[in-house]
């Protein structure tokens, strides 16, 4: 069946390896720029992304034909392959094997662009650790179904 509209809106969040603070505010542009061209040459838009020292956080829409694993896999392998080329880092850059991938309602694209535009603010009072744990239980609570009680 051919699929007109979609409406599948996906936050990822990549961990550099180990969690080493190897993307440096000089080139974190020109890392987010090049993420942004992968992920429009996949069928996809991208709405916010924001690479910090150790993670880096992006919204896009995407096609129902493209998995998330998919998007994840040709973001991370092409990026890395990006940094390296290019010298972008001190020594080897890596992702770490796994990612996150969060949907997010259309009413909630503002507030998750908002939430992912303004990391370096963010993360003057939380570290990444407080930071996605916070996130996981954020999520996971919004997926337990209500009680009577609430």
């Amino acid at each position: 069946m051919k699929i007109e509209y979609n409406n599948l809106y996906t936050h990822f969040v990549f961990v550099t390896f180990m969690r080493s603070k190897l993307i440096s505010a000089k080139h974190r542009e020109r890392i987010e720029k090049y993420i942004t061209g992968i992920v429009n040459n996949n069928q996809c838009k991208l709405y916010a992304v924001y690479a910090n020292p150790e993670h880096i956080h992006f919204l896009i829409s995407r096609s129902p034909a493209l998995s998330e694993e998919y998007i994840a896999t040709i973001v991370a392998n092409s990026s890395a392959r990006f940094i390296n080329e290019n010298n972008l880092c001190e020594g080897l850059f890596k992702w770490q094997q796994s990612a996150s991938a969060f949907s997010v309602s259309k009413n909630d694209v503002d507030r998750v662009c908002h939430y992912i535009l303004n990391q370096k603010e963010h993360h003057k009072t939380k570290t990444f650790e407080d930071e996605y744990n916070e996130f996981l239980h954020e999520y996971q609570r919004t997926l337990k179904p209500k009680s009577k009680n609430e």
